[in-house]
């Protein structure tokens, strides 16, 4: 996986996988957190975004999806669990096969090497009050760009995993 620490900040080459049905966006979090994020993982070395997105969609629910095109090139800067990140994601359409059980249902269960995975059906007009990181997709889910578009994440605040974390500023990321 294409991940590192250099001084005291965590680098991340992830890919995300964007499925939007029926008016519908597929979301996931682990068990235990409490907001939401769009399905995906790490990239390997000598993978494709694409290639990474597939495997990473059989490996969690265990159906293999069909990759689109490119829609958000995102370098989005935060803080986790009390480690500040630097996470370059790739965010590609894709589309899970019709016989897929995933299309069947609103709520289902996946796995990441032993983490269970809460998998759901959002409507889009329902995203503006979750927690979903990056906050972009509220907006962007509802509005798939044409062409593929670059964005700039500087979150001032840690990502909620813990409830009332107390908050820390970014400034020496933005220098």
């Amino acid at each position: 996986m294409i991940d590192f620490t250099h001084n005291n900040i965590r680098f991340v080459h992830r890919t995300a996988a964007v499925a939007v049905r029926n008016g519908h966006a597929l979301l996931h979090r682990a068990s235990w957190e409490n907001f939401w994020s769009l399905p995906g993982g790490r990239i390997e070395m000598h993978e494709t975004a694409a290639e990474a997105i597939v495997r990473e969609m059989h490996e969690e629910i265990n159906t293999r999806v069909h990759v689109g095109r490119l829609l958000w090139a995102a370098e989005n800067f935060f803080e986790y669990n009390h480690q500040d990140f630097h996470e370059l994601g790739l965010y590609f359409h894709i589309t899970l096969p019709l016989e897929s059980p995933c299309l069947k249902v609103n709520q289902f269960l996946g796995d990441e090497g032993g983490i269970p995975l809460i998998y759901r059906w959002f409507p889009l007009d329902a995203l503006e009050p979750l927690e979903l990181y990056p906050a972009f997709l509220k907006t962007g889910l509802q509005r798939l760009p044409k062409s593929p578009e670059h964005i700039i994440i500087n979150r001032p605040e840690p990502l909620p995993l813990y409830g009332n974390v107390p908050r820390k500023g970014f400034a020496n990321l933005n220098s």
